[in-house]
């Protein structure tokens, strides 16, 4: 799909430790054509690690090829065999490190916000609740959830951009045909979505 003449939105893709399935939408929607920026919700960045109670845990902000040296440094094998250096290798091509939504005021305004998971859907709607707005700019707030694996997030990544190409090849005001849009959408893909908006 070619992405519609005229305006031209600011997307951002949000899941809740900008590594797998933001990253992914962000490297489609990127390589669609779209603007996008990516961020994590989480206190921290959490990897797996060689059991359930070991995680990986870095701070945003850490580059992707800072952990994917660390990773390869602890144990090549696994973190090759569970994917987690290819995505690694594939993240440090979109952007430098993950990003933390909650500390992305100065990133300035987007035109929708989109997420992978209800948790996250509801940490993005607080916060964009408990800022002071100040353009009195209506975004929408969408949620798709995807399982947080790579082929789940390659699925979610492509609807995803499909999604963003609908909204963005809106003629006239997003709030009158929303409705009818994710209607639309999730009968065509049998995929539930919820949505809110707030205020910039």
């Amino acid at each position: 799909m070619v992405v519609a003449e005229g305006k031209r939105w600011r997307f951002a893709m949000v899941c809740s430790s900008n590594m797998n399935r933001s990253m992914e939408a962000h490297s489609q929607l990127g390589r669609a054509g779209l603007d996008v920026e990516s961020y994590g919700t989480g206190t921290h960045v959490k990897l797996p690690g060689p059991s359930l109670h070991e995680p990986n845990v870095y701070d945003f902000g850490t580059p992707y090829g800072a952990i994917y040296d660390d990773l390869r440094r602890k144990d090549p094998d696994l973190y090759k065999r569970n994917g987690l250096l290819p995505m690694l290798k594939r993240n440090t091509s979109v952007k430098l490190a993950p990003q933390r939504w909650q500390d992305n005021a100065a990133d300035g305004v987007f035109d929708m916000i989109m997420t992978f998971e209800e948790r996250v859907f509801d940490l993005v709607v607080e916060d964009m609740n408990n800022r002071e707005p100040k353009l009195m700019k209506s975004v929408p707030i969408i949620n798709m959830d995807v399982k947080d694996n790579h082929e789940e997030a390659g699925v979610g990544a492509k609807l995803a951009v499909e999604l963003c190409q609908k909204l963005q090849g809106i003629d006239g005001d997003w709030e009158e045909i929303i409705d009818d849009l994710i209607r639309e959408f999730e009968k065509q893909h049998k995929r539930r979505l919820a949505y809110s908006f707030a205020f910039y």
